[in-house]
């Protein structure tokens, strides 16, 4: 079995788990909204069960959710903030700063800050 997600107007609205015959049939509506997706694929990689990079196809750079955005030619998610811009290799949304390096000795959270357009550690 296959993932597809419907796509209206460029937005997953629905997905599934479903072979290409049966969406062929147009049961599920219009053959042509349905693009397969896959739970294995993260930012234009395939990952395997072990969850490495395992060199398989990346379907449409990530797996598609409701509310995803879809151009054609890949699934994102929708922007987490208004200054956050999306990388077309990955299809995911980035920061205009990048999260701060975490020192494993000491760990410290940090969330995103609209206001200020910066990473604010979690107390």
């Amino acid at each position: 079995m296959a993932h597809f997600a419907k796509v209206e107007n460029g937005v997953v609205t629905q997905v599934i788990v479903i072979e290409q015959d049966q969406i062929n049939t147009g049961l599920w509506g219009e053959p042509s909204l349905w693009i397969q997706t896959s739970y294995n694929t993260r930012g234009g990689v395939h990952y395997g069960q072990d969850g490495q990079p395992d060199g398989g196809v990346a379907l449409h750079r990530n797996y598609a959710g409701v509310g995803f955005s879809w151009d054609g030619t890949g699934f994102a998610a929708p922007q987490p903030f208004p200054s956050w811009t999306l990388n077309k290799d990955t299809y995911i949304y980035e920061a205009p700063v990048a999260y701060p390096t975490v020192d494993p000795e000491n760990p410290k959270f940090y969330e995103w800050n609209e206001t200020t357009t910066s990473w604010v550690e979690v107390k």
